[in-house]
């Protein structure tokens, strides 16, 4: 690649929404008819590019398809129709003293989705989900899509002024709820503007967290019971109509609605299955939550190969090693935090090898190498909520094999090359465009073209325009190097970077020497200004028991290892960084806290 268009987008609306936004790149459609407040999309997203020729001549006697006659529209619904076929006996989902097959799977999203269509939800309706990672979540991934409603999984670890807002900004019409965060969700409710109508509320009950209060409009499975089996499910008139809407889980700013299609969530469930090298019928431990990126895109993929769901409704270091041995795990993905909890935890190795796929944040090398001493086989990868899951994948070269750990560590710890759907991958000069040396010193913006890119942000048109542009090309916000092999390697987001006396400091590197030392259990570094200097480094720390190093020694330690300018200039020790529910630390309140120090 050689220059990107720093030109906006020309958007134009299309949407039987008066609050959604649907993007097309110069569509000489008219704007329909304003009716219900739904999510509406069927025509092709801004990601195409505008370069793209028009349709081909006909050869011989066939004429080329086009939009208004296309074929089966790609969706990850049907692969539930053939995992019954396929897997049909095959455990689907484990938890607790739970076991379905897929057969039973596919039959209860199919009277799931009748009795949601049965309350009055239509097309391109939201309908949020308040859970962690339950039965009910797998089900709710198909169930809601087949109504031919749009999927809101929202965060469960936001609070209730986040949780109404959220349902607000969505215009959500049916909201289901675990019983642990039924309170949670009615004090949400509550918030709402008064001219709003409530959403419908739906209780999903688990005997471990009783809710006596009998508040709620509709009980979760009462509603899979009295639906029906036969139901004929929905089906999207466009695979660009939307089937999801996620919120970022705003580490850097405000949360912003993604919306992504049916096609793209196809695209993305093919492509990490593909990409990871999954096999026939993995047994997948559920520890990243399904409501980020709907679980990486595993919440569907996973029936495309008749895949075990084992469920956990909390992610500890107990709680994982428990389920890896009773269930016989063969898949996991795992930000680096629980990487770095899992490692932590015990020094005993597997009894069997477990395939780890991790992303989320850049892991620091001492942690991947630790883990993988214990028995799990890492692969890195590098996505965002805009791309529904990782994209790019550190795919492994044979001749690595016979590399010491540390150096093998080192190479698994870059994002890696472009995947089979979003194989277009670049870093680019921020102000030119240009893509920048390929050394793996000069820093530049990491930038994506890919079917799997979304739709773009709901209510948020400026916002779209300025990430997503004309030619194609999402711009991620995040910084990184493109080395001489052709490996993406991220070295922070765009706020991060910390500039010392006119020189870019890569928090990320004085993060990965910092995880080195014996003694640090996290770490995170952000800019703290500076009237000299205008930035310096300062490292939030948290230490393992037993191991207090002081300030100056922890200071020495870096010195040994870095250029003087990256050395924290203050090290602040804390109990425990603060984090998202996705496990990523929340730099911006570091960033306050080091401005008041």
């Amino acid at each position: 690649m050689n220059t990107l268009s720093h030109t906006y987008l020309n958007l134009s609306y299309y949407s039987s929404s008066p609050s959604f936004h649907q993007f097309m790149p110069f569509l000489p459609f008219p704007r329909p008819p304003k009716q219900r407040n739904t999510i509406h999309a069927s025509l092709p997203s801004p990601h195409l590019s505008i370069n793209s020729a028009p349709l081909s001549p006909k050869l011989g006697n066939v004429q080329p398809s086009s939009a208004a006659n296309d074929q089966t529209a790609l969706s990850p619904m049907h692969f539930l129709e053939r995992a019954a076929v396929l897997y049909g006996d095959c455990p689907s989902i484990i938890y607790k003293d739970i076991t379905r097959t897929w057969s039973q799977t596919r039959t209860r999203c199919l009277k799931l989705a009748s009795s949601i269509a049965a309350l009055g939800i239509t097309r391109g309706d939201v309908v949020s989900v308040v859970a962690p990672n339950i039965p009910a979540m797998c089900e709710l991934h198909f169930a809601v899509p087949m109504a031919s409603a749009v999927l809101n999984t929202i965060n469960t670890r936001l609070d209730a002024n986040n949780i109404s807002n959220l349902l607000r900004h969505g215009e959500s019409k049916l909201v289901f709820v675990d019983s642990q965060f039924a309170s949670l969700v009615w004090e949400a409710v509550t918030l709402l503007p008064p001219h709003l109508r409530r959403p419908i509320l739906v209780l999903i009950e688990d005997q471990e967290y009783s809710y006596i209060d009998n508040s709620f409009d509709h009980d979760y499975e009462t509603m899979v019971e009295s639906g029906d089996a036969g139901f004929e499910w929905v089906r999207p008139r466009s695979e660009w109509d939307p089937i999801a809407l996620n919120y970022t889980s705003g580490t850097t700013a405000a949360p912003k609605g993604v919306v992504h299609s049916h096609r793209s969530a196809f695209l993305q469930s093919v492509n990490t299955l593909f990409e990871w090298c999954v096999p026939r019928r993995p047994v997948y431990l559920w520890t990243v939550p399904m409501f980020h990126c709907n679980g990486w895109s595993f919440a569907w993929g996973l029936a495309s190969v008749g895949g075990v769901n084992v469920c956990l409704r909390r992610v500890d270091a107990p709680s994982v090693y428990g389920a890896l041995e009773e269930y016989g795990v063969t898949h996991m993905c795992a930000a680096p935090v629980v990487l770095n909890m899992l490692s932590s935890y015990t020094g005993k190795t597997l009894t069997a090898p477990v395939h780890v796929l991790t992303g989320g944040a850049p892991p620091p090398a001492a942690v991947l190498g630790r883990a993988e001493s214990l028995g799990f086989i890492l692969t890195q990868g590098y996505g965002l909520t805009e791309t529904g899951g990782l994209v790019v994948m550190c795919t492994w070269k044979q001749e690595w094999d016979n590399l010491s750990r540390s150096e093998r560590a080192r190479l698994k710890a870059r994002q890696g090359v472009g995947s089979i759907c979003t194989t277009e991958v670049d870093v680019v000069d921020s102000y030119t465009g240009k893509s920048v040396a390929r050394d793996g010193k000069v820093i530049g913006e990491v930038v994506l073209r890919g079917g799997t890119l979304m739709s773009g942000y709901l209510n948020d048109e400026e916002g779209t325009s300025k990430c997503m542009k004309e030619n194609g090309w999402f711009w991620t916000g995040d910084m990184g190097v493109m080395h001489e092999d052709g490996y993406l390697e991220i070295k922070d987001r765009s706020k991060d970077i910390i500039i010392c006396g006119g020189e870019n400091v890569s928090s990320v590197e004085v993060e990965a020497v910092l995880y080195s030392h014996p003694a640090v259990h996290e770490a995170a570094v952000v800019a703290r200004p500076c009237m000299h200097w205008g930035e310096t480094t300062c490292a939030f720390v948290s230490l393992k028991a037993a191991k207090k190093p002081s300030e100056k020694e922890i200071r020495e330690f870096c010195k040994e290892r870095m250029p003087l300018l990256m050395v924290p200039r203050l090290v602040v020790f804390m109990s425990e960084l603060p984090k998202t529910s996705t496990g990523k630390i929340q730099k911006f309140l570091l960033r306050d806290m080091a401005k008041q120090i």
